[in-house]
Parts: structure tokens; C-alpha cells; sequence
């Protein structure tokens, strides 16, 4: 069975996740609709249980915006990973499960916003449309929302390994070998700490396109002056 080299940087985003075995064909994706310090027991079983059957990234997704983002970001950079197990209950505020549904069955829009979902706010736009289209093209879902089942995961991720398609609930799964394109250097380009808000029109784009080239305008001031006090000091 082929598999390939992940990108150098992977994984590029940091988050929730136990890092497993990078030749893996699966990543499991658990989610969390508690605070990190309050995570009950028979979430952090159905993650342990991933990372030891052999999933490449076995974690938790908080949100669907830029928690998803990472997500993609992290197995975009890795061709091996084919499928995606998804387990866990709904996430009331986020509807994280008819989220991520949606992405696989119709993407975004112009906007990039997930079409076909129910989600207050499932904008990706700190990601390029590359990493959003390589990440449904890649993996295939396994959805395992609402069986909190450890054994069911652990069946889950081995039936991905498998050399011939075996039946796992319906699905024909088996290790199909990395995807045949390089990976993506998955990293998020730049962040929107309010991803609910776009201009809704011209008038508004460009005053968001003037504030980003002030923001720029300014970073690269504060470098150059930076660098020519370090300079100064050195003499």
C-alpha cells in the first residue's frame, strides 16, 4: 500500500489531539460540547481509544469555524489520512455534527460559508479554498455521532486499515493508500477572530480592505523600527 511523506510542518496547528501513527489511513474527531477542563470521562475514552487502534490524529473539535480550520489544516498536510471517524454528541451552540456533514456533501459557497447547515456561524475563512476542496476530496466520513462506544471506534479505525474492503455499518472501508497529490503546507493564513462578520457589501469590503493594509502598514513599521534600534545596540 503506498503512503507518502506528510508535509515537513506536520501537524502545523496545535489543538486537542493525541498524534499517532503518521503512515495511518484514519483520524478520529471527537466532539466536545463541554469547557477542556471539564471534559467527561467517556469523551476522553472515545479519544484514547482512536490513538490506540492507530489513528494518525485522534482530538476533540470545539467549534465550527476556526477549530474545523485547524482540523482541515492538519490533514490536508498529511496524504495518507482517507478517512475521518466522527464521534461524540451534538454541540447545542455549534451543531458541529450538521457542520461537518454538510462540508462533505455540499462545501461552501462564495463566501465560504458551509452550505447546508443549521450552524450559527460556519465560515472558513482563514483557510484557502484549496485546503476546504483537498479536505473533502481526501477523507471519507465515518459517522459515528451519538454511539459513544469506544469498541465501535476502535472497529472504526481498524476496518480502515484493512487491505480489503470489509463492511463497517454500510460503508465498504479499507486502506485505498495516500492520496495522490503532495501535501498542502496546511497552515492558517490569517485569522478572523469574529468569523461571522463579512462585508456585506463593496462599501464594506473596501473599508475592510483599508483597515487590513493599516494593520499591515503598521506591523511593518513596528519591524522597521525594531530592527533599527536592535541594530543600534549591537554597535
Amino acid at each position: 500500500m503506498l503512503k507518502v511523506e506528510t508535509h515537513p510542518d506536520y501537524p502545523p496547528e496545535e489543538g486537542c489531539y493525541i498524534r499517532g501513527n503518521d503512515r495511518s489511513p484514519v483520524a478520529v474527531l471527537i466532539i466536545l460540547k463541554w469547557d477542556q477542563d471539564k471534559v467527561p470521562p467517556e469523551i476522553e475514552r472515545l479519544v484514547r481509544a482512536g490513538a490506540e487502534s492507530g489513528a494518525a490524529l485522534s482530538g476533540t473539535l470545539q467549534t465550527e469555524n476556526i477549530g474545523l480550520e485547524k482540523v482541515i489544516c492538519n490533514i490536508v498536510s498529511n496524504p495518507n489520512i482517507r478517512y475521518l471517524v466522527m464521534g461524540g454528541p451534538e454541540s447545542p451552540g455549534h451543531l458541529i455534527g450538521d457542520v461537518i456533514r454538510a462540508l462533505f456533501e455540499k462545501g461552501v459557497d462564495e463566501k465560504q460559508r458551509i452550505i447546508g447547515t443549521e450552524s450559527p456561524h460556519p465560515f472558513l475563512y482563514n483557510i484557502t479554498r484549496e485546503m476546504i476542496e483537498r479536505f473533502r476530496e481526501q477523507l471519507t466520513l465515518v459517522d459515528l455521532q451519538f454511539q459513544q462506544d469506544p469498541d465501535l471506534v476502535r472497529k472504526a479505525v481498524w476496518s480502515c486499515y484493512q487491505e480489503e474492503p470489509v463492511d463497517f455499518n454500510g460503508q465498504q472501508l479499507y486502506d485505498m493508500g495516500a492520496f495522490p497529490e503532495p501535501p498542502l503546507s496546511g497552515t492558517i493564513t490569517w485569522n478572523i477572530l469574529q468569523p461571522y462578520w463579512e462585508p456585506e457589501d463593496e462599501k464594506q469590503a473596501e473599508a475592510k480592505r483599508k483597515a487590513l493594509d493599516l494593520m499591515e502598514r503598521i506591523k511593518q513599521r513596528n519591524s522597521e523600527r525594531a530592527a533599527e534600534g536592535g541594530s543600534g545596540a549591537g554597535e
